[in-house]
């Protein structure tokens, strides 16, 4: 176990659990996406201190939006936040979607830049899902890159098998660490290690869980003989 993601649910007393895909949109309407933001973060960062002061070494990853990285601020507001909680910059990844990568304004593509310099690790999210010139992965100050689930659902298929292994390839050439999304089986994972995969992630690992429940699957001392040699 190297990281975890946070991952954000709405639980509503009347419609029950609602998915990002569904709240998000309407918080970018409406522009509470920056405030929501900001309080993954802040959480996302409690938890890994939590975590850390248990003896757990792990890292924590958090989605930004591209109305975060047009912020002025928002590097120094990482920082602080990461001061604030007793975290290393490199303790945090900061995942960014393939679009706003290929579609980044200036303001953006400037705090990306600072977040780099400030030592967080910079992620590209749905890697394979746009339709642009690979261009920006040179200019992006990116470490690492996750493969979109799309392509392991049929990992066993040629064609998806070949398009993995040369992003694999390409990512390694460039530097970058391979994370590959929505792995469920243990023969999509022994291909993916094959491939030379750098981590893996997905229900194969876990499905998502509260804090605690995430605590007692994961890093329970009971369960250290088994995830231990896993890299997700």
């Amino acid at each position: 176990m190297v990281a975890a993601e946070a991952l954000i649910r709405w639980w509503h007393p009347q419609l029950g659990m609602i998915g990002p895909d569904t709240f998000i949109p309407a918080a970018e309407h409406v522009g509470l996406i920056g405030r929501i933001g900001q309080w993954v973060l802040e959480t996302a960062c409690a938890q890994l201190h939590a975590w850390r002061a248990a003896g757990h070494d792990l890292r924590i990853a958090v989605n930004f939006s591209v109305e975060q990285l047009r912020r002025r601020d928002i590097a120094d507001t990482v920082a602080h936040t990461l001061e604030r909680f007793d975290l290393r910059p490199d303790d945090l990844v900061v995942e960014i979607t393939e679009s706003i990568c290929m579609h980044a304004h200036d303001r953006a593509r400037e705090s990306l830049a600072h977040l780099a310099r400030l030592g967080v690790r910079l992620a590209i999210d749905d890697f394979g899902t746009g339709y642009s010139s690979l261009s920006y992965l040179k200019r992006m100050p990116v470490r690492i890159l996750k493969i979109d689930r799309s392509f392991v659902v049929d990992l066993a298929d040629a064609a998806d098998a070949t398009i993995v292994r040369n992003i694999i390839l390409l990512a390694h050439e460039l530097d970058l660490t391979v994370i590959v999304e929505g792995v469920e089986t243990a023969a999509q994972h022994e291909l993916l290690r094959v491939m030379g995969c750098d981590v893996v992630q997905g229900y194969l690992v876990g499905k998502g869980l509260p804090p605690a429940l995430f605590h007692d699957a994961f890093l329970a001392p009971r369960r250290h003989a088994i995830v231990g040699q896993e890299r997700c």
